[in-house]
């Protein structure tokens, strides 16, 4: 019989790429982890992992199995959470996940005006670059998630949005000599909704500009603060450096881009996910309108 133990163990497994990592993930053994996997393959019929080099890998078949796996443990949580929030939704839990830059300029406002009227409701928050978040919300894994525009097969309800302005930011000593098709440009992580903005809009150029790729958000403020290069940011989310100077926009054929944040649910948001979006739309400092 299948146990939602070795469902999670074997999402660590697929996760983290070992069974060492996911045996610290899940603060077990690593024995514990190899006879949960082990004994999940013997019920699926398959082998779902396979040796690789001194560790293991997912199989096509394990790699297929893991993504209905997600999805069901999502929907148990959300199943529990669902449940409890809908005895008492001033006593749930709300599983948020967020794009980075919402992450760092919109979610501390938002929840510290959730927490002040619902101080009950219990908050979890993953914060990840949009290729991880919408995924998350697609297996269940949050009921809901603060990005730019969800994919258009999510079967997903966008509930508001809030105005956006994407710009080309860079040092002031920038701009006089800025030309993009010559510029160093700053790109965030794999898998960011901004870095696939700004590529899209370097391949329009006549020449293809020198590129240098940082981990995160402030990673590519930072170096564009130090005047390493140009790169593309939400203008609310450098509106300080640009007051003070730090910071300057420059100019570029196509930009400034409008590209608004959206809060979107499952179309069966529990108790407790209802609260927090009527929240949001109740208070006018936040900024959001019903979508």
């Amino acid at each position: 019989m299948t146990t939602t133990a070795r469902l999670r163990a074997f999402v660590a497994l697929a996760d983290h790429g070992s069974v060492r990592g996911a045996a610290a993930a899940l603060v077990v053994t690593e024995s514990t982890v190899s006879a949960a996997v082990r004994a999940l393959g013997e019920e699926v019929g398959v082998a779902l992992v396979e040796r690789e080099g001194r560790g293991v890998r997912l199989t096509p078949a394990g790699a297929r199995y893991a993504g209905y796996a997600r999805r069901i443990l999502g929907l148990l949580d959300e199943a529990t959470t669902a449940a409890r929030g809908e005895a008492d939704p001033e006593r749930g839990h709300v599983r948020l996940g967020a794009v980075t830059t919402a992450g760092e300029h919109l979610l501390p406002a938002l929840l510290a005006s959730f927490r002040d009227r619902h101080p009950d409701v219990s908050l979890g928050v993953d914060v990840a670059p949009s290729a991880v978040v919408w995924p998350m919300l697609r297996h269940h894994e949050v009921d809901v998630v603060v990005a730019g525009s969800p994919p258009g097969d999510l079967g997903a309800r966008v509930r508001a949005v809030r105005d956006n302005i994407l710009t080309v930011v860079g040092a002031p000593a920038a701009a006089p000599a800025f030309d993009p098709a010559t510029a160093t440009w700053l790109l965030r992580e794999a898998g960011s909704g901004i870095r696939a903005t700004l590529t899209a809009l370097l391949e329009e150029l006549p020449a293809d500009p020198p590129r240098l790729v940082l981990g995160s958000h402030a990673a590519t403020i930072a170096a564009a603060r130090a005047g390493l290069g140009v790169t593309l940011a939400a203008r609310e989310g450098v509106a300080r450096l640009l007051d003070d100077g730090t910071l300057v926009e420059l100019a570029m054929p196509g930009v400034p881009l409008s590209r608004p944040w959206h809060v979107v649910t499952h179309p069966d948001a529990t108790a407790s996910t209802e609260l927090l979006v009527a929240h949001l739309l109740d208070d006018e400092e936040l900024g959001w309108r019903r979508a």
